[in-house]
């Protein structure tokens, strides 16, 4: 089994209204990742994703691009270890 890891993830610039956070639990349900995202105060977007370390990277990866309507401007990640989350939920 591959080495599991996770990321908090923070993506900056036009990422609500913008189907952000559906279309990042598509893609995480097509990478077999588990874990949350939800809309920040300040306008970003915060998500953890959980899973094999080739599946998250690609998920932080993907972050750069997001839904077809956003723009992202930045994307911090930081790494540690999987807490055990099972599946992915949009948070309020």
């Amino acid at each position: 089994m591959a080495d599991r890891t996770r990321a908090h993830v923070y993506v900056s610039g036009r990422v609500q209204g913008v189907f952000y956070r559906a279309t990042t639990r598509d893609q995480a349900g097509e990478c077999g990742v588990d874990g949350w995202v939800r809309n920040l105060d300040d306008g970003r977007v915060e998500a953890v994703f959980e899973g094999p370390a080739d599946a998250v990277e690609g998920m932080v990866e993907w972050c750069h691009e997001g839904s077809p309507q956003a723009r992202v401007d930045d994307v911090e990640a930081e790494y540690g270890q999987p807490e055990g989350l099972d599946g992915f939920e949009i948070r309020r």
